[in-house]
């Protein structure tokens, strides 16, 4: 069991989703950052569908109520372990009452807390993922007590750590494809879609960014039309927003570009006022 002392904004429990409900209107949720939860879990031998923490923009704390093994990956947030600096990417042991804390952001909006056998919180429609409306609760709250694998000491604490890719958190270039609505645009609003360096406003979340930068659009809205993480929509009024994790099953706003998996996942480490350029594969 872990115990959340303090709560950080926006933190929850996610896997990898809930692939195949969205006929009942269920969006998928999942990881925000697939890549960083995969490897925490990869480095502790768990299963890429053991549910972790998602930590963001860090400062929040947690005692641990029995002893595991724990790996972080994702955004770095300082951790420490009673006080002492701990590496991401690695096997670390945690003892009984001990308290992790997570700081000062270095890089990154988003970390994942993984723990040997994975957090065993309520799994709903084949995953334990929160989403409000489906699970009990949207985000951890100061008090919550986590309910985690069995503990086992077939794995130990590491000196090594997996090298940190700088280019996940550091790119400019998100890749994508061309949506259905891509050809009706103009050949001007292409050229911007290519150009423009786009900065993500205040208004961003799990379930999408809004970009501060827009395009005038005289497209018409389109028939209600299936939507997923990663959909580029051009609003009537010129806005681009990018769906994530989170976003609705349909919409009516044209999908001018799909995002790639991994550019989903570059793009969950990034945070308000943050720039970047779309990059279409062909």
């Amino acid at each position: 069991m872990i115990k959340v002392l303090k709560a950080s904004f926006y933190s929850s429990v996610q896997d990898k989703g809930r692939e195949g409900a969205a006929a009942l209107g269920v969006p998928v949720s999942g990881a925000m950052d697939a890549y960083s939860s995969n490897l925490a879990n990869r480095i502790l031998n768990n299963s890429e569908t053991d549910a972790v923490l998602e930590i963001a923009y860090g400062f929040c704390a947690f005692e641990f109520l029995t002893e595991t093994t724990i790996c972080i990956s994702g955004a770095h947030f300082s951790p420490k372990i009673k006080g002492v600096p701990v590496a991401l990417q690695t096997r670390i042991r945690v003892y009984k009452n001990e308290v992790l804390t997570f700081g000062q952001n270095v890089f990154g909006a988003r970390c994942y807390l993984a723990v040997k056998n994975g957090f065993l919180t309520t799994a709903i429609l084949n995953s334990r993922s929160f989403f409000q409306g489906i699970t009990q609760q949207t985000f951890l709250g100061k008090g919550d007590v986590l309910p985690i694998g069995t503990f086992t000491n077939t794995i130990a604490s590491s000196n090594t750590s997996v090298k940190i890719r700088n280019d996940h958190f550091e790119s400019q270039r998100i890749a994508c494809d061309k949506g259905p609505e891509f050809d009706a645009l103009s050949a001007s609003q292409k050229e911007i879609l290519a150009r423009q360096v786009f900065t993500i406003s205040n208004d961003n979340s799990r379930m999408g960014y809004r970009l501060n930068e827009g395009i005038e659009n005289t497209l018409p809205s389109i028939l209600t039309s299936a939507v997923f993480p990663g959909t580029v929509q051009l609003t009537p009024s010129g806005k681009v927003i990018i769906l994530m994790r989170d976003c609705q099953v349909t919409g009516g706003y044209p999908r001018v570009l799909q995002l790639t998996n991994t550019a989903i996942n570059q793009l969950a480490q990034k945070k308000t006022n943050d720039t970047f350029q779309f990059v279409l594969k062909s």
